[in-house]
């Protein structure tokens, strides 16, 4: 048995860095130091559910076993050919990827989207509204003596993210947990609440009252009332308190606060709330993003276009209008015509009006795993995984860039190989068709 040390893990936005892998031959048997959400993606990676060939659709509706040079070229005529593609999803893969995507995109003039459009993306348009007072994970696990976890519930989503961050000493707070200050802002009592020194239980769909009020206090004004948003006003002022004292703050919000009632308007006004706090003492926020490379891909689009989802390059030049050019208001206004997903589920994950629309177009799945996606797919092209059967970068939740290793080999092609291969047979078919 090998162990391949300092490896990163390709589950969450956290990409913890310090997994060890067991690895017999070249299948990985065990970890040391992932939760366990991460160790069952490294050990589980193999097995019935894996696409080990491209599968194309025959003419009876099944899915058959092709090669790679047959089921790029389904899926490239499929593209020349379609007037309004939709290409979704991109945040588990890399960011070399991620640009022969964006190039694959212009090309064929497609709209161009990743999962931020359905989790994230209200906290994207805030920060284009109001500002980004972002920080790193290191400065929060040295300096941090006041952290604010809001909307979320790390201790399932991102399961090491309180060891490595919060309860572990810094630099600047050699006792770890006990010189942080931990508050939760959630309706629900959970795991992550369980462990906090305040767990503040506001209403549901109250978020955006809450940090309004919260803003108030801080200011100086008196809060009129008895309790806001189901908070007793002694308790939010008692809060605001503790956070005008922090030598460094952090407030980590999640999709509990960007899919309540407000959206966007209330990540607007939590980092309005930040930047108020920094007459005080430093304070800072991150967002919690789920899949490792989410962060990833709306840096990418945004170097490529100037937007970081939902581009339009229909007319050739790159176009953004959330609302009118995410992939819901594509599939659900019939709008697109074809639709190539990668590296994401939304078969899983879309409401019914889209995947009515997923079933009556061409779909592209290009996925290592059997999954409801796939199932809809007209063409499979399954690639090796990144971090684990090749390497690539990736986006830390915060902006960090990590490399990413190779653990095991593969006979598959890489996401980037696959979709360059797509525009070089897309580029021959419009050059013959003119």
């Amino acid at each position: 048995m090998e162990l391949v040390k300092n490896v990163v893990c390709p589950f969450c936005g956290t990409l913890c860095d310090d997994i060890i892998c067991k690895v017999e031959g070249d299948e990985i048997v065990g970890t040391i130091n992932a939760c366990r959400i991460g160790h069952s993606k490294f050990v589980h990676a193999e097995g019935a559910m894996r696409w080990k060939q491209p599968q194309v659709r025959d003419e009876n509706g099944e899915l058959v076993a092709t090669t790679y040079e047959e089921a790029i070229e389904r899926a490239a005529q499929v593209l020349a050919k379609s007037k309004r593609p939709l290409m979704y999803g991109w945040s588990c893969t890399d960011c070399d990827a991620q640009a022969a995507g964006m190039a694959l995109a212009e090309n064929t003039k497609a709209v161009v989207d990743n999962t931020a459009s359905v989790c994230h993306g209200p906290s994207v348009l805030a920060l284009q509204d109001v500002g980004y007072p972002i920080c790193t994970f290191g400065e929060v696990k040295n300096r941090a003596d006041v952290v604010v976890y809001w909307g979320c519930n790390p201790m399932h989503a991102h399961p090491r993210h309180l060891s490595r961050h919060v309860f572990a000493r810094g630099f600047f707070r050699e006792r770890g947990r006990s010189d942080r200050k931990l508050i939760v802002v959630d309706p629900r009592e959970s795991d992550s609440s369980k462990l906090a020194d305040i767990h503040i239980q506001v209403g549901y769909n109250q978020d955006y009252e809450l940090l309004d009020a919260m803003r108030a206090a801080m200011m100086g004004h008196e809060i009129l009332y008895d309790e806001v948003a189901g908070v007793p006003r002694e308790d939010i002022e008692a809060v605001v308190e503790l956070l005008k004292k922090a030598q460094f703050g952090i407030l980590f919000f999640g999709m509990g606060i960007t899919h309540s009632r407000g959206k966007h308007r209330n990540i607007d006004t939590a980092i309005m709330m930040v930047q108020d706090l920094n007459n005080f003492g430093k304070f800072t926020l991150i967002p919690m993003r789920g899949h490792y490379n989410v962060t990833g891909f709306n840096q990418v689009a945004t170097w490529e276009s100037g937007y970081p989802y939902c581009i339009d390059f229909a007319t050739g030049i790159p176009r953004y209008n959330p609302g009118e050019t995410g992939s819901n208001d594509l599939l659900q206004s019939k709008e697109t015509d074809a639709m190539m997903v990668i590296a994401s589920d939304p078969g899983a994950h879309f409401p019914q009006k889209s995947l009515r629309r997923m079933a009556e177009i061409p779909v592209i799945a290009i996925e290592p795993h059997r999954t409801p996606t796939t199932e809809l797919a007209d063409v499979i092209l399954p690639p090796a995984i990144v971090g684990m059967e090749t390497a690539g970068t990736a986006y830390r939740m915060e902006g960090v860039p990590i490399r990413m290793r190779k653990v095991v080999n593969s006979d598959l092609l890489s996401d980037r190989e696959i979709l360059e291969k797509l525009m070089e047979r897309v580029m021959e078919i419009k050059t013959a068709s003119k």
